[in-house]
């Protein structure tokens, strides 16, 4: 696996992790969590988005 595969896979875990963390919100009502999870959630799949752009080339 190269560092490519790796920092993906790596991304890939984050945001799922982000996602559960969504869940987790929802059942504890907290708006706040439910907000942040989603925003960071987003930022790292446009990350992970434009770094495979940037790798493709």
């Amino acid at each position: 696996m190269n560092r490519y595969q790796m920092v993906t896979l790596a991304l890939a875990f984050c945001v799922t992790a982000c996602l559960i963390g969504v869940g987790i919100a929802i059942g504890k009502k907290s708006p706040l969590g439910i907000l942040g999870c989603i925003v960071v959630a987003f930022s790292l799949m446009g990350f992970g988005f434009s770094y495979k752009r940037k790798h493709m080339r």
